[in-house]
């Protein structure tokens, strides 16, 4: 009997195990399962891819000019509809759209939006230049006249230029708020004034006209020489002049012509002359006048003297800005004075009395000018004139004659007023006002031509008061 060994190999059946096939199935449900899981967390979690916002571009032709300005706004890229915001409060659509701009700065807004809604925005600058100018409603001719307006829009430090007609004749460069003041000189009432910026032109101003009447003398104004008085209208043709002359309270001639008249002068006494000379306008010419007057003069005067030639001189110092106590026809201390001050200033002999070579000087003269300028009232006191000047935001309102220290010691420099005592002291020094020291401006009896204090500036009595009313602590003297 034989045994078959149990270290055999037993045959295959080609049978599988149930188990093992059915762990395989269950593996792949459960990768299925999972898959399907991801795709959806796939689909959940990540977006769609959007499309991109339309390209847009735009540009305003032309970007500046004068209002009002027409400007076309185009707009360019990605096809899309386009609707514009014009920046004045005023809308538009379109990718190409014209539009008048008034005067001012503006910004146009374009918003461009494509077929899937997506949207996108550009913008331009565009900028109206305007101006507006006003004028005086009559002006002199040949005289300069200020004009005013702005800039739109209101931009800072541009220069304008004021024309008459084609002829610049001023500039100027605007403010805040891009206004501005020029002054130009005015011509014929048909000229046109407008003022430019650029391309810009403001709507024209006219003015009337008032013609310039010029009068002047031939003659001295001497006793027994001859004299007469010429009156002229510029421009030519600006109306009917007509001259009339007054010798005291008399009418003494009347004449009227066209554009001059000339009219002769008696000499045989002394006498005031008025002239009074109107014009009676041409068309968009305004009416005009002038009066002044003129003195028939004995040229020698003195102390003592009286009359017209007297009322003369004393009118003729006093616009000047000569101290003078009274204007009365009356040749007292004062008037001497007067004339003593104007002699020293014009180089003449300083002899407090008129004649023909003083005469000559005073028709010819000016305001006197001070050698230091400021706001506020200061005293000048020049020791080589002997002259004391007062002098009031830089220009001179007193003129006297002075005396200073006759050994040269009036301390020279800048000096404040720091002490005043009112009345006479014991020194018989008037109305002092004192500077530096025991130096003071004072009034005194004797006011010599030459220097002859004790170093003092020695004034007239009679003026005294008046400039020490005048000068208050810390005036500013100037002694040079």
């Amino acid at each position: 009997m034989s045994f078959q060994g149990c270290s055999s190999t037993p045959r295959s059946t080609g049978s599988r195990s149930p188990w093992r096939s059915s762990g395989r199935r269950h593996y792949s449900a459960r990768v299925r399962r999972a898959a399907i899981l991801i795709s959806a967390l796939a689909f959940v979690l990540v977006p769609a891819a959007r499309a991109a916002p339309p390209r847009v571009t735009v540009q305003a032709t032309p970007s500046s000019g004068a209002a009002p300005l027409t400007v076309t706004l185009t707009a360019s890229g990605d096809v899309a509809t386009y609707h514009w915001d014009l920046g004045d409060g005023t809308t538009a659509d379109g990718a190409v759209v014209q539009h008048a701009y008034p005067a001012g700065r503006f910004v146009a807004h374009v918003t461009a939006t494509n077929a899937t809604g997506e949207a996108s925005q550009a913008s331009v600058t565009v900028t109206s230049y305007g101006l507006k100018l006003s004028g005086p409603r009559t002006a002199g001719y040949g005289q300069r006249a200020r004009f005013r307006g702005s800039l739109q829009p209101g931009l800072k430090d541009r220069r304008v230029v004021l024309y008459r007609s084609s002829t610049r004749i001023g500039s100027a460069k605007t403010g805040r708020a891009g206004r501005f003041s020029i002054r130009g000189r005015v011509g014929s009432p048909v000229a046109q004034y407008t003022v430019r910026y650029g391309p810009a032109v403001s709507a024209p101003v006219t003015l009337a006209v008032k013609p310039a009447l010029i009068a002047s003398f031939t003659g001295s104004g001497r006793i027994g020489r001859p004299l007469a008085v010429i009156v002229r209208e510029r421009p030519a043709g600006a109306g009917r002049l007509t001259v009339k002359v007054w010798r005291g309270a008399r009418l003494y001639a009347a004449r009227t012509d066209d554009g001059r008249v000339k009219i002769r002068l008696n000499t045989r006494r002394a006498a005031t002359y008025r002239i009074r000379a109107t014009v009676a306008p041409a068309l968009g010419y305004a009416p005009s006048r002038a009066v002044l007057t003129h003195a028939i003069f004995d040229p020698g005067l003195r102390v003592g003297s009286r009359g017209p030639s007297v009322l003369a001189l004393e009118q003729r110092l006093h616009e000047l800005h000569y101290a003078i106590g009274a204007i009365n026809g009356y040749y007292g201390a004062d008037t001497a004075d007067a004339v003593t001050a104007f002699q020293k200033l014009h180089g003449l002999p300083r002899t407090g009395a008129t004649d023909a070579r003083f005469w000559r000087e005073l028709e010819a003269a000016h305001a006197a000018v001070p050698r230091h300028a400021g706001a506020g009232l200061h005293v000048e006191v020049s020791k080589e004139l002997q002259v004391l000047f007062l002098v009031r935001n830089g220009a001179v309102t007193l003129v006297s004659t002075v005396s200073t220290g006759a050994t040269g010691n009036t301390p020279l420099g800048l000096w404040h007023v720091y002490s005043k005592v009112p009345g006479f002291n014991a020194e018989e020094m008037y109305y002092s006002s004192f500077f530096v020291g025991a130096f003071a401006i004072h009034g005194y009896h004797s006011v010599p031509p030459f220097p002859a204090s004790h170093g003092c500036v020695r004034i007239p009595l009679w003026i005294a008061p008046r400039v020490y009313s005048l000068l208050d602590y810390g005036t500013a003297v100037y002694i040079y």
